[in-house]
């Protein structure tokens, strides 16, 4: 239970920075849409959007670790790090970012594979 109250932490505090950053239209942020065909007027419009996405994924991981809610944080995580050698930055970027995707896959881990769709809105 402690160590999943650790992980918990972990997923809420990547998630809340991120969230945070993304809600105040990070620059150096705007890049990883523009890289997957965004447009940049409309990723400064989206990342707000996303931000607000980052934070309720922060207090559910928190509060109410549901697997879905993990299963999210743990693709968008990894997809975020991966945009990083992407966009051109060198790989170090994805590689210190292995804990924003190792924890909440270590939380889901921890909770148990959803067996069926009904697991995913689960707390264990």
């Amino acid at each position: 239970m402690q160590v999943q109250w650790i992980l918990r932490i972990g997923v809420f505090g990547t998630f809340l920075g991120h969230g945070i950053f993304a809600f105040s239209v990070k620059p150096a942020w705007v890049v990883f849409l523009t890289t997957v065909g965004f447009s940049g007027e409309m990723a400064v419009k989206l990342m707000p959007v996303i931000g607000v996405i980052d934070i309720i994924i922060a207090v559910l991981a928190l509060v109410k670790p549901m697997r879905v809610v993990l299963i999210y944080a743990f693709i968008w995580a990894l997809a975020t790090a991966i945009m990083r050698p992407v966009v051109g930055l060198p790989i170090w970027d994805f590689v210190e970012r292995s804990s924003n995707w190792a924890v909440p896959l270590a939380l889901l881990f921890l909770a148990g594979l959803p067996r069926k769709f009904s697991d995913l809105f689960k707390i264990e």
